[in-house]
């Protein structure tokens, strides 16, 4: 069976049975006809995932597996914060009418902030250049309050820190920006990750570098977004690794605030009783070497075998 069924599950049971109810207090999200979502939560929840042994895909029911890559790309690698740049509705309920969903999420991603630390001739080492093939621009030199430096988005510097200098203990994205968040439709629910290398040391004789993430999450709707989150980020990992020489390890998720809302309640009991099934084989099918190149095709699930769909879960906003 799939260890992903095993922690969801065990994380589901354990809210079911011992969540805080917070029904009857003042709270923000809505269903569509306008009452209250109320929730069952439990706080600060850990779930480790080893990447190296299998991929943590839910086998209950489908991942929509091109849609979740899509939206981690949407984020990650367009910057985008325009649903019109995604081919999913996940974000339709909180765009305007532009299509916009505020400064949250791509937006943030595609800040580009100042780096004394940098050096060009590591940057070379790094990337080969300044700017790719593809025109993405990685560094542009600049000198403030008197210092020489780059100015890069935060993605792009921690390539360049896992490249240059692997073993840094300063390697994280993180797209929380409380100056901004009165101009965020949704702040960030899944807001930072912080990657560390650690080395190969298996019986095969393995002497390469291991790429690990810990995704620290403020909150996690576990029907609509429990494993969706998983999955993009164990890919994003092996995104990473891939472009950066390095394997894939493991996934640590960080949840503040893990919930199951009051309308999903007998959803999730159904769910959490089906049965379980081996975990799919992931692999990236290209051999992509910048990370702007990526597509949703690159990517690859087999042997995937899994439950019936659950249609039409209310989502609160």
């Amino acid at each position: 069976m799939s260890q992903a069924d095993v922690i969801f599950k065990r994380m589901c049971e354990d809210i079911l049975e011992n969540g805080t109810d917070n029904k009857g207090e003042e709270i923000r999200p809505r269903w569509d006809d306008g009452e209250p979502a109320y929730t069952l939560a439990r706080f600060g929840v850990v779930n480790r995932y080893d990447l190296s042994k299998e991929f943590p895909a839910l086998t209950f029911r489908k991942v929509a597996f091109k849609t979740c890559i899509d939206e981690l790309l949407w984020i990650w690698q367009r910057q985008s914060e325009n649903i019109h740049d995604l081919k999913g509705h996940i974000w339709d309920s909180w765009a305007d009418n532009s299509g916009s969903i505020g400064k949250a999420y791509g937006y943030q991603q595609a800040k580009r902030h100042f780096y004394a630390d940098v050096k060009e001739e590591a940057l070379y080492t790094a990337f080969g250049g300044l700017c790719a093939e593809n025109g993405h621009i990685y560094a542009e030199k600049v000198t403030r309050d008197g210092r020489d430096g780059f100015i890069m988005t935060q993605l792009d510097k921690a390539i360049y820190d896992l490249r240059t200098t692997p073993f840094s203990r300063r390697i994280l994205v993180t797209m929380w920006n409380p100056e901004e968040q009165y101009e965020m439709h949704l702040a960030p629910c899944a807001y930072e990750m912080t990657f560390m290398v650690t080395k190969d040391t298996g019986t095969d004789g393995g002497s390469g570098l291991i790429l690990n993430g810990i995704l620290n999450q403020r909150s996690n709707d576990l029907l609509a977004a429990g494993n969706w989150n998983v999955v993009q980020y164990s890919v994003l990992i092996y995104m990473i690794a891939h472009i950066c020489g390095m394997k894939a390890g493991e996934l640590v998720h960080v949840i503040g605030n893990a919930h199951i809302y009051d309308r999903h309640v007998d959803i999730i009991k159904e769910l959490i009783k089906r049965p379980q099934y081996p975990a799919p084989k992931f692999s990236i099918t290209r051999d992509v070497r910048d990370f702007y190149d990526f597509t949703v095709d690159d990517f690859s699930l087999t042997d995937y075998e899994y439950g019936p769909q659950v249609e039409n879960i209310p989502v609160a906003v």
